[in-house]
């Protein structure tokens, strides 16, 4: 798997949501991501972009992990 992190400079972005600050990815990452998941589904997936996209979809479940705290503490 690639690290997750090697995406946090070029990859993410924050944006402002009903007033919370949200990490997302940016519309490239995002895009790369459905095309990784489009070859996965149809099994053409080399080696290395299984490596890409395990690191990128770990990062999704981070950051929507994150997003969820950020949204639970701006009920508090």
């Amino acid at each position: 798997m690639i690290e997750p992190s090697s995406w946090l400079r070029s990859g993410i972005t924050i944006e402002k949501v009903d007033n919370v600050n949200l990490a997302k990815f940016t519309d490239e990452l995002h895009t790369r991501l459905e095309e990784l998941l489009e070859k996965r589904k149809s099994g053409l997936l080399t080696p290395e972009e299984e490596a890409e996209y395990a690191g990128i979809a770990e990062l999704e479940r981070i950051l929507t992990f994150v997003n969820a705290k950020l949204i639970a503490s701006r009920g508090c």
